[in-house]
């Protein structure tokens, strides 16, 4: 299985990319891009696509020791990312939400970026370069709980402040898998789930974007016919798009709802795009891939040369894994909506950016790692068996 754990890893995620291309040739004419410009859309992700690859190829190469001296740095930088959305001049406020800084001081009128993406990132390896310092004062609860925390929520308020709610609960709950795979206090972890639910309610009951759309999503599940004309067809639109696509699908190119309402078609409902027009093995197919980065991404971290490199890996896996994860419940109505594209699919080059880095340095993790079955074919002599006299 070491030997091909960063080969399957590698392929699911070019396939994926590959759908993520078709998928985006086939809704770009109705992704809203520049007027008169069918493929504006699918020329600019793939320009994003070769940075991310070149991005992936040094991640590769990058050490993991590296990576820890400069944990603290990613950490403040990425915080500080997260302010920019707020300063007057440099974020930009789309639909109500601060979540991107625009690049027009360096010449890139049209290009944004989304500080939130490093952030997750930054938060990982921060947490995982802590944990690798305080050794077994893990299970403290000051130093293994306490301190850690302190270190999530920060960019966790920011993220929040932004209202992008869905990547706030994506850094959480990978926060939450990196602890727990630390070794961090049982008792205390317990009191953050019940805390976090609570400040769920808390969102839903004052944040008027969320709490709409969960009475949206509840009002959906009694009644979906009764909402293709208000905001809350896009999951309705979702589930018809499922619907019609059965077994085998529609046809590439000739799905209906990216036509009828179906609104961010090339980006958090791509999914159901893909259900349409290649149908439910398609999506299956997806979902299998989706698990195999999850089940291969684990088994090469735990098989990582240091605790940092097992606690780096763990977090950048479930990154991946619980963003697919979210994307896939809303589409498919399982919650409420929440804003996460598809990794390696949706439209997007700072998603896509940030995954692919995911992507490099789970297979730096692979090249370095300690695999028993593999070392007797490496050169290591082995001890000759003598009879006993």
């Amino acid at each position: 299985m070491s030997k091909i754990a960063s080969h399957v890893l590698l392929g699911c995620v070019l396939l994926l990319i590959a759908l993520g291309i078709v998928m985006l040739i086939s809704t770009s004419m109705w992704s809203g891009g520049e007027a008169g410009d069918t493929f504006f859309s699918l020329r600019r992700q793939a320009a994003w696509l070769v940075l991310s690859v070149m991005a992936c190829a040094v991640m590769t190469r990058v050490p993991d020791a590296f990576l820890l001296r400069m944990a603290p740095v990613i950490y403040v930088l990425g915080c500080l990312l997260l302010v920019l959305c707020f300063v007057p001049g440099v974020g930009v406020n789309i639909n109500g939400s601060s979540r991107w800084i625009g690049l027009r001081s360096l010449g890139l009128s049209a290009a944004q970026v989304q500080p939130s993406e490093f952030a997750k990132l930054a938060v990982v390896i921060g947490l995982a370069g802590w944990y690798m310092r305080i050794g077994v004062r893990s299970r403290e609860f000051v130093h293994g709980f306490l301190i850690p925390m302190m270190l999530v929520a920060l960019p966790l308020g920011l993220v929040g402040a932004e209202v992008d709610l869905g990547a706030a609960a994506l850094i959480g709950l990978a926060a939450f898998a990196l602890m727990f795979a630390a070794g961090a206090n049982l008792p205390a972890l317990g009191t953050v789930v019940l805390l976090g639910f609570g400040a769920i309610y808390a969102a839903v009951k004052y944040i008027p974007n969320r709490a709409k759309r969960f009475m949206e999503f509840l009002d959906v599940l009694r009644d979906p016919m009764a909402h293709l004309g208000d905001t809350g067809m896009q999951q309705v639109r979702a589930m018809m798009a499922f619907a019609n696509g059965a077994t085998s699908g529609v046809g590439l190119g000739a799905g209906q709802q990216k036509s009828m309402g179906l609104t961010y078609a090339h980006t958090d409902f791509i999914f159901p795009m893909v259900g349409e027009e290649l149908g439910l093995v398609a999506t299956l197919a997806v979902v299998v891939c989706y698990v195999l980065i999850l089940l291969f991404g684990m088994f090469i971290a735990l098989h990582a040369s240091t605790r940092f490199g097992r606690l780096l890996g763990v977090g950048c896996v479930m990154l991946l894994a619980l963003q697919a994860t979210l994307n896939i419940a809303v589409t498919t109505v399982c919650l409420p909506n929440k804003g996460l594209p598809l990794p390696f699919v949706s439209y997007g080059g700072s998603n896509l950016l940030f995954c692919l880095v995911c992507v490099g340095i789970l297979l730096n993790l692979h090249r370095h790692g300690v695999y028993p079955e593999l070392q007797a074919t490496r050169g290591m002599p082995r001890r000759r068996l003598t009879p006993r006299a």
